[in-house]
């Protein structure tokens, strides 16, 4: 039965249905190849997956998102990301990495961080005269800084299907996505510096950045407050979701004032259709998963490989092997709903910590958001600069090679993902 949907599931991608679809369509054709069960199973599962009650952080942490980046505070974020780093070498190009760091707290999505900062900050590096291809390849990698910066989607979804608190996940990527943030600025330094772009003579006056410090201070201080009130016990992850929606909405009405009750329809409509999106992919997963547990295949991989291959080195090594090259295909949320049920046990068998798994796979998903042949921010960033897909995956590689070597860190390095 799992042999048939994996099948199943390859040939849909090929020919190219939406992963949600796909994923609902392989799961009834293994359960119509086994015969004894019902195919309304297929239709429980997806239902049953939409009445989690900590499944409504996603729509409400992505409305909470679209609030504060669709007005006046998204533009001082940015305006204070690009004044702190224009006098650096490649600073415009660093701009790209810390709007990255600071949207990570108020978005969890690297594809809207993507199209949101390359739609603004990609013509403006462009002016610079930094070539496309490098403007969108920086873009392109730096998004993915914010699916490590709290509050992560993809963090919230490995959760949900492996049992580890949300607060303990948030906070063991903070100094990861921190340390790829800053490997990021380096290579921008560094190509800026190899090359020889010249330094722009721009006078920063203090008490302007500290006038935009000071407007943006309440955005910044959101992913700070929603670890404080998770670590606490204060509030559930569903709770400080809508919490969050109504600190945007307060902001947006009292703070900055920009509120219409046009760019609120926008922005609800804008979150729902993001919500729409994962929710099918999280519905069709959730079949697909049963299939495998009723199969028991991740309990079946798990004692293949913990009796073949006796070295947690090894197995680690071939988990971020398998994660890379089903990244590069597949877009993180349904990456990790099908991988998780089949890691979470193989890792309980070495002993490797849950939530240093979950930092694994956010990492290394990330990087499949950007690596060719399907990497979906390498194509909106390309698409945005106007570069050939060619020419900017070039450019990729010294991103990376620091993303890997982040990877690798983190693997191996439990102290990395602290919590």
């Amino acid at each position: 039965m799992t042999l048939v949907m994996i099948v199943s599931f390859c040939i849909l991608m090929v020919l190219a249905v939406p992963v949600g679809y796909a994923l609902i369509i392989a799961a009834g054709l293994g359960v119509l190849f086994n015969g004894y069960v019902p195919l309304s199973v297929v239709a429980q599962q997806v239902y049953d997956q939409t009445q989690s009650f900590p499944m409504l952080a996603l729509p409400f942490f992505m409305l909470a998102g679209t609030l504060m980046l669709g007005g006046e505070l998204g533009r001082q974020l940015l305006e204070l990301a690009s004044r702190a780093m224009q006098r650096w070498r490649g600073g415009p190009l660093s701009t790209t990495v810390v709007s990255s760091v600071v949207f990570g707290g108020v978005s969890g999505s690297a594809v809207a961080n993507a199209s949101a900062l390359g739609s603004v900050l990609i013509p403006w590096q462009k002016k610079h005269g930094f070539p496309p291809a490098l403007c969108a390849a920086n873009n392109a990698t730096s998004a993915v800084i914010d699916v490590l910066i709290p509050p992560s989607i993809p963090m919230i979804l490995y959760a949900l299907i492996s049992g580890v608190s949300v607060g303990d996940l948030f906070i063991s990527g903070i100094v990861p996505g921190l340390i790829m943030a800053a490997s990021f600025v380096f290579v921008c330094w560094y190509v800026s510096v190899r090359r020889g772009y010249a330094i722009e003579a721009v006078k920063i006056r203090k008490r302007e950045l500290a006038r935009l410090a000071l407007q943006s201070f309440p955005a910044i201080l959101l992913p700070i407050l929603i670890i404080i009130f998770l670590r606490s016990g204060l509030a559930t992850p569903t709770e400080v979701s809508v919490l969050s929606v109504v600190y945007s909405l307060l902001l947006s009405i009292l703070f900055y004032r920009d509120l219409t009750w046009k760019r609120f329809c926008e922005n609800m409509v804008e979150a729902g259709v993001a919500t729409g999106v994962v929710m099918l992919v999280i519905m069709g997963s959730a079949a697909v998963g049963w299939v495998l547990t009723f199969d028991q295949a991740p309990q079946h991989m798990a004692e293949w490989v913990s009796t073949h291959i006796s070295s947690p080195i090894v197995i680690i090594l071939m988990m971020n092997l398998i994660m890379l090259v089903v990244g590069m295909p597949l877009d993180m949320p349904p990456a990790i709903l099908l991988l998780g049920p089949i890691f979470v046990p193989l890792a309980d068998s070495i002993g490797l910590d849950r939530v240093q798994l979950g930092l694994m796979m956010v990492i290394n998903l990330g990087i499949g958001l950007y690596t060719p042949p399907i990497g979906t921010t390498l194509f909106i960033s390309s698409s945005i600069a106007k570069a050939p897909l060619g020419t900017t995956t070039n450019e990729l590689w010294p991103y990376f090679g620091m993303a890997m070597l982040l990877l690798l860190a983190v693997s191996f390095v439990p102290a990395l993902t602290i919590y």
